[in-house]
């Protein structure tokens, strides 16, 4: 019997070249399922079994009530409300939900949290916008029991680094664990502690990042792991 092949919807937007989002393409289509283009309003997640929030501009401080910081120079007001929007019914069906950079970022303001604008220094820091521009590289510590942990298989992994905001300790939505930090004490990854299975990583998992090799194939679990909750929704519907 062939398995079922889950739907999840993939957030795009002007700000993500295409070649990143054929990255997020490949790799749902690798664990299994099957990408759907989340472009434009109206939002309707109806048909889907699972959603990736996915990386891009600064989300707009106005949003968690703040005066955008110098360094906050793009932001696109129209893409928060769809991605917000996309997120909020995804909720209210009990989908999967797996959010990556901008994404975690969006999920912790979406769900009443706000943003460390801009890091100081260069440690974190990698042109999104420039292809060919190597990511910075750090070591997280993934909390014990959590469900991140349980899926690498690690209690440490070196991931990649390409943003100049950030989730903090204090700055954390109500209802999201902490689950992943940086040395610094960043908030490297969430999880829902009310809805069934969503995850937010700062890192980017979809890139192959050819240099480390070791990467791509413990990434890979990430999206098998979304793709395998994704397949259940599929099933009982």
């Amino acid at each position: 019997m062939t398995a079922v092949r889950p739907r999840i919807g993939v957030t795009c937007w002007e700000d993500v070249p295409g070649e990143r989002i054929r990255d997020y393409w490949e790799r749902v289509r690798e664990a299994g399922g099957e990408p759907v283009d989340l472009r434009s309003p109206p939002v309707d997640v109806a048909d889907l079994d699972g959603l990736i929030l996915t990386g891009g501009l600064d989300v707009a401080p106005q949003r968690y009530g703040e005066a955008p910081h110098p360094k906050v120079k793009q932001t696109d007001p129209a893409r928060d409300d769809f991605e917000e929007e996309a997120l909020a019914r995804a909720l209210e069906q009990d989908l999967p939900v797996l959010a990556i950079c901008r994404g975690h970022q969006l999920l912790n303001v979406a769900l009443g949290g706000r943003l460390l604008q801009h890091i100081e220094g260069d440690g974190h820091r990698a042109d999104f916008k420039t292809e060919g521009v190597p990511s910075r590289w750090h070591t997280i510590e993934l909390a014990p029991g959590s469900r991140l942990r349980g899926i690498l298989g690690a209690d440490e992994v070196e991931v990649n680094s390409r943003h100049h905001q950030a989730v903090l300790p204090e700055t954390l939505a109500p209802g999201l664990a902490p689950v992943a930090a940086s040395p610094e004490g960043l908030v490297e990854a969430v999880e829902s502690a009310t809805h069934r299975w969503v995850v937010g990583v700062q890192w980017h998992p979809e890139r192959r990042e050819e240099e480390h090799a070791a990467f791509a194939p413990s990434m890979r679990r990430l999206f098998q792991a979304l793709v395998a909750e994704a397949r259940k929704v599929a099933e009982r519907a």
